[in-house]
């Protein structure tokens, strides 16, 4: 599966923007689908992801309760909703689908495809 990120952006301390991730060459459905992001000088670190067998959602501390992920089958797309954007926020967004089981998803090196990531800066 192919996987192409977009909609990130410059935004505001207090802002919103919405993540999508396009799959190609494989379905959604047949996958875990995470989110992650790597800061300048940062290791990559999970931001969120969906899971395959239960369709149950999994956030970092650092998001919950601002974030959401979400599956369009229809589309055949990921989807990270970000809402009441931090500074800290600030990094490059990587979208990936798995075949891992749940337990392993907040670990990068669970993730086989990889998009090829979207820009998001967030201004104080």
């Amino acid at each position: 599966v192919q996987l192409q990120a977009s909609g990130g952006g410059l935004v505001q301390a207090g802002g919103s923007l919405r993540l999508s991730c396009a799959a190609s060459g494989g379905s959604v459905r047949t996958y875990a689908l995470g989110w992650f992001r790597q800061a300048p000088g940062k290791e990559r670190e999970f931001v969120a992801c969906f899971s395959r067998s239960n369709s149950a959602t999994y956030y970092a501390d650092s998001v919950k309760g601002r974030f959401t992920i979400s599956r369009d089958t229809a589309k055949n797309t990921v989807v990270l909703q970000m809402n009441s954007l931090e500074p800290e926020d600030t990094a490059v967004y990587y979208c990936a689908a798995s075949i891992a089981v749940v337990s392993s998803l907040r670990r990068p090196d669970a993730y086989r495809y990889w998009g090829q990531g979207t820009q998001v800066t967030v201004s104080s």
